[in-house]
């Protein structure tokens, strides 16, 4: 089959990783794929696929190959896919990554995308309830998955002080209120006074920590250790240094970092945020309460007291995170694709 996929852009982070993996397996399983991307955008992962530029910023209908699917994700490349399928040039699928509309600005405009097709991908049932109460669309759920690089190293147990670390993300814009990071760093430090003796650890990609005014000021007070990994390698390692892994979104469609983390062996603390309920399941694998607790350094702090606690969640983390394959998302994309294409 052929495939063209309208991005606008790859940098690092778990929506793109997903459409990397998604991409990448479907040319091992032997489909055409396509991008096309605005001129100016940005791709930080290793990509076999055929690339389009666009002459400009944005994308049209003219911009679209003939490909049996047209792939859109993000709400500003749903209009000029649907354009291009309306032409003729293959049936649009949409893969969302995000449900835009609950976080982001421009409402008036995302909204709208989700009843431009029927055929629409999900990472989680979260994410289905949402997009079925607000627009009667039925989508199908493509869960995320993990790489195989991320595994435990056992390295952790010797000795030195407890590291808790966490993903960070450039707050610079306003669009990553969701992911309450003013309110992680508070119970942290929160943490930090209580027990003296642990280490605070920021993660993020390069070129979030390097562009973000506020993230460099964060970095010179000394309070957090910042890794920038520039590979999966590196941050399977900085996962691995973690005694506990810390995330504080109120609303993601399924993230990834905590799940990659649990990979590694790492126990988690984590906040409600809709779609970790696939993977989450509290004192069982992980500690979890919602935002309006305001519990979350309290939990890390059990954690920290607790070696057997944390013992039993990193290992039920574990066995959880090894089900969640990029193997098993790129046969539902597939699957999915043939169905909608055979109800043309």
């Amino acid at each position: 089959m052929r495939f063209a996929f309208a991005i606008m852009t790859l940098t690092k982070g778990g929506a793109q990783r997903m459409l990397v993996e998604i991409m990448q397996g479907l040319i091992r399983k032997g489909h055409e794929v396509t991008v096309v991307m605005p001129s100016a955008g940005i791709i930080d992962f290793a990509l076999n696929a055929r690339l389009i530029r666009t002459a400009g910023d944005t994308m049209t209908e003219h911009d679209f190959p003939y490909a049996d699917v047209l792939v859109s994700n993000f709400y500003t490349t749903v209009e000029a896919v649907q354009r291009a399928s309306e032409q003729g040039k293959g049936i649009h699928m949409r893969l969302s990554l995000c449900y835009e509309p609950l976080f982001l600005p421009d409402q008036a405009v995302s909204f709208p995308t989700y009843q431009m097709t029927p055929n629409l991908l999900v990472l989680s049932r979260y994410q289905q309830e949402l997009v079925y109460l607000n627009h009667g669309v039925e989508a199908k759920v493509i869960p995320i998955g993990v790489s195989k690089i991320f595994r435990p190293y056992s390295i952790r147990d010797h000795g030195g002080p407890l590291q808790i670390g966490a993903v960070i993300r450039k707050p610079d814009g306003g669009d990553a209120w969701h992911r309450q990071q003013e309110a992680l760093i508070s119970h942290m430090l929160f943490v930090k006074a209580q027990r003296p003796q642990v280490e605070l650890n920021l993660i993020g990609p390069p070129r979030d920590v390097f562009t973000s005014p506020a993230l460099m000021k964060l970095r010179e007070t000394g309070q957090f250790r910042f890794y920038t990994p520039a590979s999966d390698a590196e941050l399977c390692y900085h996962y691995n240094q973690m005694h506990i892994f810390v995330t504080s979104s109120v609303h993601e469609a399924c993230p990834l970092p905590a799940l990659e983390a649990m990979k590694c062996g790492t126990p988690l603390a984590a906040v409600y945020s809709g779609g970790n309920m696939e993977y989450c399941r509290h004192e069982h694998n992980c500690l979890l309460s919602y935002a309006t607790d305001n519990r979350l350094g309290e939990d890390i702090i059990r954690l920290v007291d607790d070696s057997g606690l944390r013992r039993r969640l990193a290992s039920n983390g574990l066995k959880e995170a090894e089900k969640w394959t990029w193997e098993r998302s790129v046969e539902l994309f597939e699957r999915a694709a043939f169905e909608y294409m055979c109800r043309r």
